[in-house]
């Protein structure tokens, strides 16, 4: 990295790109990237002083970024390999390299913390972060999301001693990490457009624990994932419910704060306080606990860290007015769909709820179409949206209908994407929550305004 001084990011708008561009951009290095489509996050890349292109023409490549000795070009899978830009600089002979290569060399000076998992690994790495950078340890982070309590999906501090890192099993990326404190919170099928078959996914995730034990590194996993698989028995364990090396006891839950007792391997932590609400929330905070306690963070500075959480954008973020209760939350596989709803079931007793779903990649869709059926039928009426498509071309017979079909106990509407805000002027739900991982999540805003305006 020290040779290069430019770097071209292509697919910049995503938010683990956008957490490298960032980085680099403070590290004094000029920084270019391309995006499809303009976002407030693109927005404030470019007020930060990036140079951000959004036509697929290598005419809008800058100047500064041409000279392929001295331009480093980093991609993201998502990005088609018809893209002209991309060919443009496989074709002139540029380094080319993915994300998660170059995650790996930032990171390979640093003592690193990576979070893997099917669901769950965004808000674990942004509450461990947050655990790390206020305490006298410090961090770097590259986060998947946008931490709430600093607003940016990156930490960055000179001094830090460790590099907290979500490590993303999509296209095995996270195999280039050489992590020195590792956790899996969950191994779902998931991304079989890329494995093939569930047992090829549990054995990429083998691969990475045996990585994380390797020269002394630490290894923490979900106690129900450990009871499951064959994963390294040298590992420590978490749950809230269960034995595990780490234990939460004695949990009392009021008005969206949790209290509880850690059992831990070094003693036990009393009286620790988590005010965010929903039950998986406050499972992910016990494991970045867990996390921050092998990394040596002092009792008084986890317990203020833990008091200070304000969560991660669009996972299970919660905005509530005086009638209803608005949750907005990034679930696009059916796990996380259950836990999303069972979470607001929790918090929120007695409520009826409504789900604005968002179905993510058709081949998820076809794979998962009954799976995603069950886990919605936990709630009581479904605005079901088109398939955001992301990198896939369209599968014949393949819509949002292959849901609905399968539903037995939720009332649903098939509407687009357009119709919602209109839809929820006329009726009245006491619990909303919008929900995907495509583009729905813009919404946010327009949602909140509608609910405020006409719900009083």
């Amino acid at each position: 990295m020290k040779q290069k001084k430019h770097i071209f990011f292509v697919g910049i708008g995503g938010i683990g790109m956008s957490a490298l561009a960032r980085y680099f951009n403070l590290k004094g290095y000029t920084i270019a990237g391309y995006d499809l489509t303009p976002t407030s996050l693109t927005h404030k890349l470019e007020k930060e002083g990036i140079t951000i292109t959004y036509n697929d023409d290598i005419n809008q490549i800058p100047q500064s970024m041409r000279n392929p000795d001295d331009v480093l070009v980093v991609y993201t899978p998502a990005i088609p390999h018809q893209n002209n830009i991309i060919s443009y600089f496989r074709n002139n002979t540029f380094e080319v390299i993915k994300r998660a290569a170059l995650l790996g060399k930032v990171t390979q000076n640093y003592k690193s913390i990576a979070i893997a998992g099917t669901h769950g690994k965004t808000s674990i790495s942004t509450f461990t972060a947050h655990l790390l950078y206020q305490s006298s340890l410090k961090c770097n982070a590259f986060l998947g999301g946008i931490s709430a309590n600093y607003q940016s999906n990156l930490l960055f501090d000179k001094n830090a001693a460790y590099t907290v890192i979500e490590a993303d099993e999509y296209d095995r990326s996270f195999l280039h990490l050489k992590p020195h404190i590792a956790l899996i919170t969950s191994i779902d099928a998931d991304h079989l457009d890329i494995y093939g078959s569930y047992s090829e996914v549990k054995k990429a995730f083998n691969k990475f624990a045996q990585k994380a034990l390797k020269e002394g590194g630490r290894l923490i996993i979900h106690k129900d994932v450990l009871k499951k698989t064959d994963l390294p028995s040298q590992s420590l364990s978490y749950s809230t419910d269960d034995k595990a090396d780490y234990q939460a006891l004695n949990t009392y839950y009021n008005n969206g704060e949790y209290t509880f007792d850690l059992a831990t391997p070094k003693g036990v932590f009393e009286d620790l306080k988590v005010n965010l609400p929903g039950s998986y929330n406050f499972e992910n905070a016990l494991a970045a606990t867990a996390l921050a306690i092998e990394a040596g963070i002092e009792p008084a500075e986890l317990r203020e860290g833990l008091a200070s959480l304000k969560g991660v954008e669009r996972r299970f973020q919660v905005h509530i007015n005086q009638n209803i209760t608005y949750i907005d939350d990034y679930a696009h596989h059916p796990k996380e769909i259950e836990a999303c709803i069972k979470s607001a079931r929790h918090a929120f007793p007695g409520k009826k709820i409504t789900v604005a779903f968002q179905p993510h990649l058709y081949s998820r869709t076809n794979d998962f179409s009954a799976e995603f059926a069950e886990a919605l039928d936990l709630a009581d009426y479904i605005f079901l949206l088109p398939i955001y498509p992301a990198r896939e071309e369209p599968i014949a017979g393949v819509t949002s209908q292959l849901i609905g079909n399968k539903l037995t106990k939720a009332k649903y509407q098939l509407i687009n994407k357009t119709e919602v805000v209109e839809k929820l002027k006329k009726v009245i739900p006491e619990t909303f929550i919008s929900m995907g991982a495509g583009d729905i999540g813009f919404m946010v805003d327009d949602i909140k305004k509608t609910l405020n305006q006409h719900l009083r």
